[in-house]
């Protein structure tokens, strides 16, 4: 696994955790774990967003880095491979 998929786990998690924050913030009465829920949401999109920078800054110097752009890649590659395999 590259840093580059692992950085991008990493933002996904980040994601998640940071939707499961605001839920349990919408969903108690708490007006204390309220506050905590939204602020901890709010440091978790601020960690988020210091990672996105990161990841930008290392895919322009390592363009081997730029997982998504993989990823595009090999689904293409693979929608490609059974009309090829047809035309035979």
């Amino acid at each position: 696994m590259t840093v580059g998929t692992k950085m991008h786990q990493t933002l996904a998690s980040l994601e998640s955790i940071k939707a499961d924050m605001e839920s349990f913030a919408l969903e108690t009465q708490d007006k204390m774990a309220k506050t905590d829920f939204n602020s901890f949401a709010q440091q978790l999109e601020s960690v988020q967003q210091g990672l996105k920078n990161r990841v930008n800054a290392i895919e322009q110097m390592e363009p081997q880095y730029k997982v998504k752009q993989q990823a595009q890649q090999q689904a293409q590659q693979q929608q490609q491979q059974p009309q090829n395999k047809q035309q035979f």
